[in-house]
């Protein structure tokens, strides 16, 4: 991959030259958040050193161009991922508060008893627990999407779970702890064809490749911003305009409002109706200012080197006796999830952390995906496109050392 120069890439992530106990950082936990490059960091100091000021009240100098930068980003997200309106951008606090909006708003206006909402086995804990609390109110049900033993979706099953009662389909677009990538454009369209809306989790996918909501046909899509080169605290929510305008407000207070009386209220427009109070103003700008790095980046050399990493880390890791490889569907993103024969996750984790390399151990927000796989936790590495192949061999030579000295009676 000559055409992409990783060590110049990294030269814009200062983090990435921290020691950890005194041994170069080897950071391998991007699907848990990326680090954030340089013109990012800048923005939030840009921020509150030179027009902090809150947006959309002021007719001041600091306020009028503080609104300004931040109304500017409502434009790059819809570019990021090709939507039709800015106006179908809804700025929240990230992925979790995105789908608890549409269970509070779409979810509780359309749901009825004994309705159905369909997710899949791999979802994250932040795409099962609304649909379920939404569901225990309305008396509802869910229902699930089996995978195989490779961790993909078992499509062929997918057309019998949809039914008159279905109201919603929400799928994970690339499975945080296994890195399978799903087919959400043909399950959008089999649920389309019953008249069925779909919301996709875009947490993950948003990180790996280009993602065109109107090419998916997706009718609610969610991200956030830490995950894409971004600060913590924000994300946005796409909604087709159509199913925006016809769902109530999400929260009550300033900016979601057109006029208040103690008689009555009526709402602002979309998006700000589900925009209530002072937004996380600087967030948000840093969020463009990702946006923008995204946008000088050749994003396609970044994801083939992003699969070069893989394709090695998994040679590699697959290698070692004992290790056994939990999710290997035929379409994934930078994710290696795997097990010790003898070793506790939590421990090799701990272990490879004292040579400087920072991997996630647990189950990763996915406790079902774990029980479907009859395991407590993994040890998770994944990857961005800032990593090397230098990065992965150290992974593969501390994982034998590992097993060495948690697995003393291990020959490797």
């Amino acid at each position: 991959m000559a055409e992409f120069n990783v060590n110049e890439i990294r030269k814009d992530f200062p983090i990435l030259s921290v020691k950890a106990y005194g041994k170069p950082l080897v950071y391998f936990d991007n699907a848990a958040t990326s680090q954030k490059p340089q013109p990012v960091i800048d923005s939030l100091v840009d921020y509150y050193t030179n027009y902090n000021a809150n947006i959309h009240r002021g007719v001041h100098f600091l306020s009028q161009k503080a609104s300004s930068a931040f109304d500017e980003v409502r434009e790059k997200a819809r570019a990021f991922i090709h939507a039709a309106s800015e106006r179908e951008i809804i700025f929240v606090r990230g992925t979790t508060e995105a789908i608890n909006l549409v269970a509070s708003t779409y979810g509780r206006k359309h749901l009825e008893k004994g309705d159905e909402i369909l997710i899949s086995a791999m979802e994250h804990h932040s795409n099962i627990i609304p649909w379920q609390m939404l569901c225990g109110e309305k008396g509802a049900v869910l229902k699930v999407i089996p995978m195989n033993d490779r961790g993909e979706l078992m499509l062929d099953k997918v057309e019998a779970l949809l039914s008159e009662k279905t109201k919603l389909v929400s799928l994970v677009h690339v499975s945080n702890s296994l890195g399978t990538i799903n087919p959400v454009k043909e399950v959008i369209a089999l649920a389309h064809a019953k008249g069925i809306p779909v919301l996709v989790d875009g947490a993950q996918s948003t990180a790996h490749g280009e993602v065109d909501v109107q090419d998916l046909d997706a009718d609610f899509f969610a991200f956030s911003a830490h995950k894409i080169l971004g600060p913590t605290g924000v994300g946005c929510l796409y909604g087709k305009l159509h199913l925006l305008e016809d769902m109530p407000p999400y929260q009550g207070g300033g900016e979601m409002i057109q006029t208040v009386s103690f008689d009555r209220t009526t709402y602002n427009e979309v998006p700000y109706k589900f925009e209530a109070g002072t937004p996380n103003i600087a967030d948000v700008i840093a969020l463009g200012a990702a946006f923008d790095y995204w946008s000088r980046l050749d994003r396609k050399a970044a994801g083939a080197w992003e699969q070069e990493l893989l394709t090695r880390a998994t040679t590699l890791v697959s290698g070692i006796p004992g290790v056994r490889l939990i999710g290997t569907a035929a379409q994934k993103a930078g994710v290696l999830s795997f097990v010790i024969e003898g070793v506790n996750a939590l421990d090799a984790g701990m272990y490879l952390d004292t040579k400087g390399i920072a991997v996630r151990t647990g189950h990763h927000c996915t406790e079902p995906v774990m029980l479907r796989f009859g395991i407590p936790g993994t040890l998770r590495a994944s990857f961005m496109f800032y990593n090397t192949m230098d990065e992965v061999d150290l992974l593969a030579e501390n994982l034998r050392n590992a097993i060495r000295f948690l697995q003393p009676q291990a020959a490797l």
